[in-house]
This record gives C-alpha cells, structure tokens and sequence, in this order.
C-alpha cells in the first residue's frame, strides 16, 4: 500500500478544468480528491488547477504552469503531488523529475483506501487485481524511481530481461486471482438464488460513498456495522435481514459508495454491489442520513 500515515505526509492536489464538463466543475472534484487524500492518512497542504479541456501528454499541466509547481512546493513544503486524474508513466516521471517528490494520481490512491478497506476475501482478491493491472505497464517507471530515490546496492534498475521477466510473474498472478475470483463469485450466485428461492424481498441502499448507508442499516436493522465520516469506510456489500411491518421478511444490503472518476481497473472491485442493485426488489438512494 502507498504510505500515507506517517505525520510529514503533505499533499498538494492539482487537476484540470475542462471547460467543456460543466457537470463536475474543477472545485468539486479537487475537494472530493482532498477527502480521498485525508482518508488515506494525508495532510492536504495546497491545490491548483488549469483550465484546459485535456492533459498535456508530457506533464499533465502545461509545461510552463508546470514549472510554477516549484514554486507551489517551495512556499508550502509539500511533499506529495497527487493528480486529479489517472496519469501515464511517463506523465508521472516527468512531474516527480521536475518536482522530486512523490507524485500520486488518483486512481492510485483509491486503490490504496481501497486495500485498506477490503474485508472480505472477494473484495481483497478485487483490490489486488486492480493494484495489478495498474501497475503492469508502471514497472519500468518503479524500478527507475527506485534507483533514483534509493540509489546503491541493490536498488539500481534492473536490466531488459529482469523487467520482462516481472511482467510475466504479475500476468501469471493476475491469472490467478482471476480465477479465485470466479469461484468466490459462483459461491455469491449460488447465495443469491437460495434468498430468491425463499421469497424474501431484497432491498438495496445506494449512494454516493459517505452520505450515510452503514449508519440507514443499522438504524433499520439493529445493526452495528463500522461507520464513519470517511471515503470508502465500507467496502464489502453486507446484507442484514429485517421484518417489515406487515410481517414480510426483507434483506437490506449495505452497498459500497460511488465516486467521479472511477478507475477503470477499480470498476471490477464493485462487482459485487452491481449485481446486489441488479438482483434488489427495491433500490433504496441515501443522499444524506446526517
């Protein structure tokens, strides 16, 4: 996982404002990412914004607004840049060049609240996956950034053959959570027809993540599921069940949260919720239970 709990981590956030999404303007999203980043473990120190309508493909900003980041990090001493959007490796190491520091794009860390949220075995097999599949084509720019930040014995980059062979052990490992995959899935189906078999109705609560579900479910069905005023605090779909007032009995599934700008190799980690909405009686939406 990305280390984001010791105190000295502060976050400087940068992200784009196209100017053809007026849907979800730049402020929104950068505040959404500052709680990502403090559910991480982050101290969010400062942020900036563009307005472009796409990345420039070398440095994210412009190179010349990206040359004023120095300036950004001199004045408030950051020590993590993390990017609104999901950058390509080498995006990310012409900005942790420019700026020697750590640099972090979004879909980084939701996997990362993502890993330390996952209970079950389904939902960490998910985080794993996705960890994979985005770091694959991020092997060159990891072994660089370590012998660069490292630097001695055993921390220099390793040649053509070391790196070829990596990407095949994380494919063959990538196959392999794929298939424990499956069988946790076929063991989730086989679940799911039983509840349908004994006609009990199911009702879903969805939302976007932290506007309240675990805090609804345990007040409907006595629960005591963790909740708290954090991204992501659940993960895993649970399920209680509950007698409704006219004596039917109902399953209420706690479903995980929904987020802009999902990462694509994260879509596979919600899963589980998708084919719970899919499958409900009654589609519950929790805008805010505070």
């Amino acid at each position: 996982m990305i280390d984001l709990t010791t105190p000295d981590e502060r976050a400087f956030l940068i992200g784009l404002d196209d100017p053809d999404d007026e849907r979800w303007p730049v402020e929104r999203s950068l505040a959404e990412l500052a709680a990502l980043a403090e559910t991480a473990g982050a101290t969010v120190v400062g942020q900036a914004s563009q307005r472009r309508p796409k990345a420039d493909p070398v440095w994210y900003f412009g190179k010349g607004r990206a040359a004023e980041l120095l300036d950004e990090k001199a004045e408030s001493d950051f020590n993590v840049l993390i990017v609104d959007d999901e950058l390509a490796p080498n995006q990310q190491r012409s900005l942790e060049k420019l700026l020697d520091c750590k640099v972090l794009d979004r879909s980084a860390l939701i996997i990362d609240i993502f890993a330390r949220h996952a209970k079950t075995k389904e939902g960490r097999l998910q985080v794993e996956l996705a960890a994979l599949e985005y770091h694959l084509p991020r092997l060159t720019r990891l072994w660089t950034h370590l012998s660069r930040t490292g630097g001695g014995i055993g921390t220099r980059g390793p040649g053509e053959s070391q790196l070829e062979t990596d990407r095949r052990l994380i494919r063959d490992k990538i196959k392999k959570v794929k298939a424990d995959l499956t069988e946790v899935e076929k063991h989730r189906a086989i679940a799911a027809r039983k509840r349908d078999r004994n006609d009990v109705a199911s009702v879903a609560l969805v939302g976007y993540t932290n506007a309240g579900k675990s805090t609804v479910l345990n007040a409907l069905a006595d629960a005591n599921l963790y909740a708290a005023d954090m991204l992501f605090a659940t993960l895993d779909p649970t399920s209680r069940q509950v007698s409704l007032p006219n004596g039917q009995q109902a399953v209420i599934t706690d479903t995980v949260g929904f987020i802009n700008k999902l990462p694509h190799d994260l879509v596979d980690a919600f899963r589980a919720t998708l084919e719970e909405v899919m499958r409900a009686d009654l589609l519950l939406e929790i805008v805010d239970a505070a």
